[in-house]
């Protein structure tokens, strides 16, 4: 039977929500700090970049580009950076690149023998083979762990990052400032010790990135993944309008009831597929990591900007207190 809660009940379910977010937001003072001491101009970015009239304003400053004829083939044979930019005007999201097998092979076997770090924690290290016994050795839930600026000496990781194709469609969809600003690889786990901090703190919930002003997004699946290996959801269209609500509060994360009653379940993807998978999307539109259930997830991530990346940290590094 079904027991409708009482209005005391839905107050202090209310109280406890804002409550985590709260530390969530506490949590992340000392890198909003850092940041902003880094580059001044982080900060009116993190304010005003979440609103649709600045955002369409700072649109308008992207500047035209002239692409000349780019003699280096791509490894993403006959797809048209043209086609994937109208995708992504319309959704904010193309599906359909699929890595060389021995790219994939490649970037995998690296990140299977290179030990990453728990949590984005640097104090934690570990081989994701070694990821129950590394659990009780650090007495913690180990949801993703991080390769940070290791995978800069992947060699088939740099020959994704340098493929002609991703600056192409980067300069064509956000203008002639478009420049390279992050490149990672990173696990996620299946964990049955992890608690809703734990989980809401790896940003397993809807949200958008404010990383910068404009930017893109390409993911690469480096293993199989299914329902169970924690998939990639996108709400397409989300990054063309935003509720008033989601531009007048500092958070970015929001509960899928509120995201999807608002912009359309039917809106929601789910990414799936076979290792060499690839995508690429606005991540202003609302997206999310699903939490791996039964197999662990392996991706790669190239994202472009328009402003200079960090220098004091690799990214998704917070600042370590």
């Amino acid at each position: 039977m079904l027991v409708s809660p009482s209005p005391r009940s839905n107050d202090l379910e209310t109280i406890a929500r804002s409550g985590g977010r709260l530390r969530r937001m506490m949590a992340r003072v000392p890198t909003y700090w850092a940041d902003v001491r880094e580059n001044p101009a982080w900060l009116p970015m993190f304010l005003l970049a979440r609103t649709m009239p600045f955002r369409g304003a700072h649109w308008l400053t992207a500047k035209q580009v002239s692409l000349p004829q780019n003699t280096t083939p791509s490894m993403f044979e006959g797809l048209q950076a043209e086609t994937v930019v109208e995708a992504l005007r319309m959704d904010g999201l193309f599906s359909g690149l699929v890595l060389p097998s021995e790219i994939q092979e490649g970037i995998a076997l690296f990140a299977n023998e290179t030990p990453c770090f728990a949590n984005f924690d640097r104090r934690l290290e570990f081989r994701a083979a070694d990821h129950a016994a590394a659990e009780t050795r650090f007495g913690r839930a180990i949801l993703s762990g991080h390769h940070f600026d290791r995978v800069l000496s992947c060699d088939a990781a740099m020959a994704v990052q340098r493929d002609p194709l991703l600056l192409d469609v980067a300069k064509r969809y956000l203008g002639g400032q478009a420049q390279l600003i992050t490149t990672r690889i990173w696990w996620t786990f299946p964990t049955k010790s992890a608690s809703d901090a734990d989980i809401s703190l790896a940003s397993f919930k809807y949200h958008f990135d404010l990383d910068d002003w404009r930017m893109l997004k390409f993911f690469f699946y480096l293993c199989d993944v299914d329902e169970n290996a924690g998939p990639h959801v996108y709400v397409r269209g989300s990054h063309r309008r935003r509720s008033l609500k989601h531009q007048l509060t500092l958070l970015v994360g929001h509960p899928a009831s509120e995201v999807l009653g608002f912009y359309g379940e039917d809106k929601a993807i789910t990414l799936t597929g076979k290792a060499g998978l690839g995508f690429v999307e606005d991540p202003f539109g609302f997206h999310m990591g699903t939490v791996a259930k039964e197999t662990p997830r392996l991706m790669m991530e190239v994202g472009f900007g328009v402003s200079k990346p960090s220098r004091r940290r690799f990214h998704g590094e917070p600042v370590v207190r």
